[in-house]
């Protein structure tokens, strides 16, 4: 007999929203993000089979590495996925150790759909108590952000966050996210700005701390104008934040981050997988701490 699943723990009034931990996070150690993405050839580098039991033994030693020197990890959970039954218990366990360790998570899952299956999806990944509990989830908002409306309930109901995919880098993904609005309220807009302005609207109205807990996808190797963003026009209230992928082995430069990210840079969460996890387990501790004091310096 399979046995029921546990019951979710129960929310309390004290429920703190996603915004003000990452807040939080940025303050006590800054805003690089270390991605565990274990790569076939990064296990094989790190003298790792390439099996659960393989991502289990690099996740575990990325969230080691990373506790007290960084806040916030972020799994490509596609990396477990592979692995199916035994890659999610594997995952699982990281996820309990990376919350006794105190930091934030953010599962890059890109989850999209709509009504009771986004929900679902939501509720597997944010609700409290959850075998896969994290911080905030990556979603896609293809059929619209209001498609994502029941998952929002259930991030905002356990203090959890989001992160719309907005602008990425895939150079395939420009055709559709600098395509033009053709009608309704952001009529005009590129489909990336209309994203970034949807969810920047919904910050503002639910929002009382200096960060909201819905944020963007914003890839770091991408000139954000040529999708229709103006970086300097970032809200005076409750900035939205930024999950930035690209910086480190795929080219962009933490010191340009004032200039790439304008007025949002304050609330970006600096992504960095290969750059840090090619260091290897033995040198790992060190490229966190040297990448930790070289983001710190960008922002001043």
């Amino acid at each position: 007999m399979i046995p029921a699943p546990p019951s979710p723990t129960p929310v309390t009034d004290a429920v703190v929203p996603f915004g003000d931990r990452l807040q939080r996070a940025f303050d006590a150690h800054g805003q690089l993000c270390v991605g565990i993405d274990p790569h076939s050839w990064l296990l094989s580098d790190w003298d790792l089979p390439d099996s659960a039991a393989g991502v289990e033994a690099f996740g575990r030693t990325v969230v080691e590495a990373a506790a007290g020197r960084v806040g916030i990890i972020k799994p490509q959970v596609a990396f477990f996925e592979r692995f199916g039954s035994a890659g999610f218990a594997a995952l699982e366990r990281i996820l309990a150790d990376a919350r006794a360790a105190g930091l934030l998570v953010i599962a890059d899952v890109k989850r999209g759909d709509l009504g009771t299956s986004v929900e679902a999806y939501a509720q597997a990944w944010l609700a409290v108590g959850s075998p896969l509990e994290v911080d905030a989830i990556t979603v896609s908002a293809y059929m619209g952000v209001g498609s994502l409306d029941a998952a929002i309930d259930v991030a905002a109901e356990g203090g959890k966050g989001m992160f719309v995919l907005s602008a990425t880098s895939n150079p395939e993904a420009a055709l559709i996210q600098r395509a033009i609005v053709a009608d309704g309220p952001r009529a005009g807009r590129s489909v990336a700005r209309a994203i970034l302005d949807e969810v920047a609207e919904r910050n503002i109205t639910a929002t009382t701390g200096p960060l909201g807990s819905i944020g963007v996808v914003l890839g770091a190797t991408l000139d954000l104008a040529g999708f229709g963003i103006d970086v300097a026009a970032a809200p005076l209230v409750a900035l939205t934040p930024v999950l930035a992928p690209g910086f480190g082995h795929q080219g962009a430069d933490v010191t340009n981050i004032n200039a790439l990210y304008g007025g949002y840079a304050q609330g970006v969460i600096v992504s960095e997988s290969r750059s840090v996890l090619g260091a290897g387990p033995d040198r790992l501790v060190e490229a966190i701490v040297r990448r930790v004091a070289e983001t710190g310096a960008a922002r001043g």
